[in-house]
């Protein structure tokens, strides 16, 4: 696996990124909650070998991206502006921008914000009105926990940092969310319970690009309810039903070619009308 490491500055903060692949497409894909680009390696070495290239965002308080401790720089419409950032940073007018849970809702700021930044969507478990008693049962808890318990975190926060990573990305991942200081962690968790976490229905129904949505059945905290009413929500969506979330990271054979044959299709029918525009 042969991929990029970079950085940039964005406000006061810098942003990690890497760059898997250099094909003319650029697909911008985002984690979940807590988790880093990791997460995404697996696939986004799918996708370089597919055609495209592939960046893989570390939010802020995220992974080799800045941690700062304040709950304030922690919003999902604020990560939003992140992601806009970066596009600038590449030099990229228009992008394929995605993630899985928190990087699904992060991308659907994005298309609020700024919808001719995005060439079309990739949305993955997203998180919505139906998540919201199971992610309030989880993260307030946590939260509280963090904040209370801080020499016992940051003891546990120390084992798992000392550890021998895995071999497998998601495993290094969910290693690195478990190492992050109480610090880091509360702030991100009390950020993200502040703001808002998906734009409004009319803003949503307002975003008429290609949009590729992947749900699964059976997670309190991702439920397929959230994912099938988005597919309604949005004007122009395709839907791909997943056996649990971790399908694509473990066994993508069955839903990888629906991706890149979305992305194939809609990239170039975009290109092909942004030249006759011009």
């Amino acid at each position: 696996m042969v991929y990029e490491l970079r950085s940039f500055t964005c406000g006061e903060h810098r942003l990690a990124y890497e760059i898997h692949g250099a094909g003319p497409q650029t697909v911008v894909l985002m984690h979940g909650l807590l988790l880093d680009a990791h997460v995404n390696r697996d696939l986004a070495t799918a996708l370089a070998d597919a055609g495209f290239r592939v960046v893989l965002l570390d939010l802020l308080g995220h992974s080799r991206s800045d941690r700062p401790h304040e709950p304030t720089h922690h919003r999902f419409d604020l990560y939003a502006l992140q992601v806009i950032a970066l596009l600038d940073e590449l030099k990229v007018r228009q992008a394929v921008i995605g993630g899985l849970s928190l990087g699904a809702d992060v991308s659907l700021h994005v298309a609020a914000i700024a919808p001719n930044r995005v060439r079309a969507l990739f949305i993955e478990m997203p998180v919505m009105e139906w998540a919201t008693p199971a992610a309030a049962l989880l993260f307030a808890p946590l939260l509280i926990t963090v904040r209370r318990a801080k020499p016992l975190v940051r003891l546990w926060s120390g084992i798992w940092k000392r550890l021998p990573r895995p071999k497998h990305n998601v495993g290094i991942s969910v290693m690195n969310l478990l190492s992050m200081s109480p610090e880091e962690l509360g702030a991100v968790l009390h950020g993200i319970l502040v703001g808002p976490v998906v734009p409004d229905l009319a803003a949503r129904r307002a975003m008429t690009m290609p949009t590729l949505i992947i749900g699964h059945p059976g997670d309190f905290l991702h439920p397929f309810d959230d994912a099938a009413a988005l597919a309604r929500q949005l004007p122009n969506t395709q839907f791909l039903e997943a056996k649990s979330i971790l399908e694509l990271r473990t066994k993508p054979e069955r839903l990888l070619p629906g991706i890149v044959k979305f992305f194939t299709d809609h990239g170039m029918q975009r290109r092909v009308v942004e030249r006759a525009v011009r």
